[in-house]
């Protein structure tokens, strides 16, 4: 598998760049310039696209209208704690979306990969090289 680099811009800009395809990040102001999503808004983006991916499979493999179709990510807060507690995911379902399909486009859903590796953390190693 590539490598991820992380390349320092300015400020407290952090890009990373796989594949040839680079992403910026920033911070909020005041430490920085909100041009771009944090890190952890990224995460958080990450969890959502994907999700939205295996729904929007989930229809095209059955000829599903897509019109209308998101996810909506909600990020929860324990309780008196700044760690979140939970990941709320909302499907919006097109107009006319056969229900036979509710359960079945929830299971597909379920089924993201950002998701499931939260469920199975890898183990990490940082060093320096």
């Amino acid at each position: 598998m590539s490598s991820v680099e992380v390349s320092f811009p300015g400020g407290v800009r952090v890009d990373a760049t796989f594949r040839g395809l680079t992403v910026q990040t920033d911070q909020p102001e005041p430490l920085g310039t909100n041009t771009a999503m944090s890190p952890y808004d990224l995460f958080m983006a990450s969890l959502a696209t994907c999700a939205g991916f295996y729904a929007l499979r989930f229809c095209q493999q059955r000829d599903l209208s897509t019109e209308g179709l998101g996810i909506s990510l909600t990020p929860v807060r324990k309780e008196g704690e700044k760690k979140i507690g939970l990941m709320k995911l909302d499907v919006r379902l097109p107009e006319g979306f056969p229900e036979k399909y509710h359960e079945a486009i929830l299971r597909a859903v379920d089924q993201c990969a950002v998701k499931k590796a939260l469920h199975e953390p890898p183990d990490f190693e940082v060093k320096i090289v």
